[in-house]
């Protein structure tokens, strides 16, 4: 029997392929624990200014979501809360006005995940390069030290003001969590991924009570640039989690 891609079985649906990858991120988010209940949120801009968007639906389940399930968005139309079907408001009020005004964020995804939120909530949220994970993102993040509360409007408004420099692809959320930026599916959530290996790393050597190996600015940039164009890793890695859910009968593709 011939193989029929994802692709083929649903050209009624606009952006599929950009659904199905983004359904098999929640999935996995899932199975690292990375989920918070039925609350965070991922989206992913599909025309070329970044403002039309693909979201998780209000109120549901991660390990449920499906490529059809999600949300097609516009962040500049403003009765979005007041149709049918609405996205959470405090989704809306974050990832809308990232899409509306960072034109580079063309995913993001957002997550309590357990060792970014406790990095978020020390009084230093830095993370220091101790290994190749923390070194990824020497230099790569920005700390929101201003937490005000549920991302409504105003909040999200405030966060997307924090992340106009392209160069900075993660926001250590500060008493709240961590928001990762993309270019795509693959690339955000690999990011995600490392980012929450590199801050358990960091959690963990604290806990020692030992003096930290910490890397030179100089090492630590050269090992962030490199794995920066290190060939085909996030596509790589997100194919390899698609065939793992397709081998076990996941729907994530449907």
């Amino acid at each position: 029997m011939s193989n029929v891609s994802t692709l083929q079985t649903r050209p009624n649906i606009e952006h599929w392929q950009e659904r199905v990858d983004l359904a098999a991120s929640f999935r996995w988010t899932v199975k690292l624990n990375y989920h918070e209940a039925v609350a965070n949120h991922f989206s992913l801009a599909v025309n070329e200014d970044g403002t039309q968007f693909l979201m998780n639906p209000n109120q549901m389940h991660f390990s449920r979501i499906k490529a059809s399930d999600l949300l097609f968005l516009d962040a500049n139309d403003p009765d979005t809360l007041s149709q049918p079907n609405s996205p959470d408001p405090t989704a809306w009020g974050l990832h809308g006005s990232i899409h509306r005004h960072v034109k580079h964020a063309r995913c993001v995804m957002h997550v309590h995940s357990v060792f970014a939120t406790v990095l978020a909530s020390l009084a230093d949220s830095n993370l220091p390069p101790i290994d190749q994970n923390t070194a990824i993102f020497y230099n790569r993040y920005v700390i929101d030290e201003n937490f005000g509360g549920l991302a409504f409007e105003e909040e999200g408004e405030r966060c997307a003001a924090s992340l106009s420099d392209p160069s900075k692809k993660v926001m250590i959320m500060g008493n709240h969590g961590v928001l990762v930026l993309g270019d795509d599916a693959a690339d955000t959530f690999n990011r995600l991924y490392y980012f929450e290996r590199a801050a358990e790393t960091y959690i963990r050597a604290l806990q020692t009570g030992q003096k930290l190996r910490v890397l030179s600015d100089e090492i630590a940039e050269k090992t962030a640039r490199e794995i920066e164009e290190y060939p085909g890793q996030a596509q790589a890695h997100l194919s390899e989690l698609k065939a793992i859910l397709d081998s076990e009968g996941s729907d994530y593709a449907s």
